[in-house]
């Protein structure tokens, strides 16, 4: 049964005690509800909120979270990488999620001319340069102090998130996979074409870390993951291929649950995103009010003791009165009451 938004409110009031900073240095958080591990994605997920490393890790602590999907650009930016020009260190990564835009973001904006396309795409080029640059002179040593950290709060990070594409040179995608194992990362997710999953899955079997391939709700195309068969030709291409599961995208697009890929896939599953969406290519919408049927992939994981990560991503509008921080004490405790 899913919860009305009246439940879905209630939430809220039930999480709130437990938030503050001032409890950080009190039990280290557990979000391993009935057996199953659940997560978080930053930090999109904390979108308007400073997120550097050590901003994230307050946050995970305040709201209990021990386990986390972390995308690189706060990883790296600890490290020492060059901030892209116009964002300092820790500010927001530009269409982190693969979303491009923020949830709920309005129109209006008119398209780019040529010239300015061009522009972009350059500047573009030119930040890859400078970055993979940086990658292939870094040392590991801030990675394991980052990790240390981590691990001294009570907080995993389980999975790293790298824009790995087959295009990169061979010592930039080793440079990823070193610091997942730095990191002590069980996967690297990442949102590459279809077509570059054998390449990718060549690096993943030689380093023994599974990627996971993000999938949206783009039907058109099967270089896209949204259909069950472009994760199938990837885990077909290496035994190291595997799936991140965005199950609000995969109902909006498929039109269905992935309850029975998820059954039949589930050693190839490296971490699951929980967010609502109606069929159709609907909306975000808060938990309980799509077709996504989180509290039933939820109790799944329980049945079946699935060990890869549930992993929150907040991306429906945050309703007015309310705050990033409240809507994802909601979602923490929609999953704790959904597992009970």
């Amino acid at each position: 049964m899913n919860y009305s938004r009246r439940d879905f409110n209630k939430l809220a009031f039930a999480a709130l005690p437990a938030m503050g900073f001032s409890n950080l240095s009190l039990a280290k958080p557990n979000s391993k509800f009935g057996g199953v591990q659940i997560g978080i994605i930053a930090p999109y997920s904390f979108r308007g909120l400073p997120s550097a490393a050590d901003d994230l890790l307050k946050y995970l602590v305040q709201l209990g979270i021990n386990v986390v999907e972390m995308q690189s650009e706060p990883v790296e930016a600890y490290a020492g990488a060059p901030a892209p020009q116009g964002r300092g260190p820790g500010g927001p990564p530009p269409g982190a999620g693969g979303q491009g835009r923020p949830p709920g973001a309005g129109g209006g904006r008119p398209p780019m001319t040529p010239e300015q396309q061009a522009a972009m795409q350059a500047a573009m080029r030119a930040r890859a340069e400078e970055l993979r640059k940086w990658r292939l002179s870094v040392s590991m040593d801030k990675y394991k102090e980052l990790r240390k950290k981590y691990d001294d709060a009570g907080v995993t990070m389980h999975i790293v998130k790298f824009g790995l594409n087959a295009e990169m040179p061979a010592e930039e995608i080793d440079y990823c996979f070193n610091v997942a194992k730095v990191l002590g990362c069980k996967a690297i997710t990442c949102e590459p074409p279809l077509s570059h999953t054998k390449k990718l899955g060549e690096f993943a079997a030689k380093h023994k870390i599974m990627l996971g391939y993000h999938g949206h709700s783009n039907m058109t195309s099967e270089e896209a993951f949204a259909k069950p068969s472009s994760w199938e030709t990837a885990m077909a291409n290496s035994s190291f291929n595997g799936c991140n599961i965005d199950i609000g995208h995969f109902t909006a697009g498929n039109g269905y649950t992935p309850l029975d890929f998820i059954k039949k896939y589930h050693n190839r599953i490296t971490n699951l995103h929980l967010k609502d969406r109606k069929v159709n290519q609907g909306p975000n919408v808060p938990w309980g009010q799509g077709d996504t049927k989180i509290k039933e992939v939820l109790q799944l994981m329980k049945k079946e003791k699935y060990a890869f990560p549930a992993c929150i991503e907040l991306e429906y509008p945050v309703p007015e009165g309310s705050d990033v921080m409240k809507e994802l004490a909601k979602c923490v405790e929609y999953c704790k009451n959904a597992l009970a």
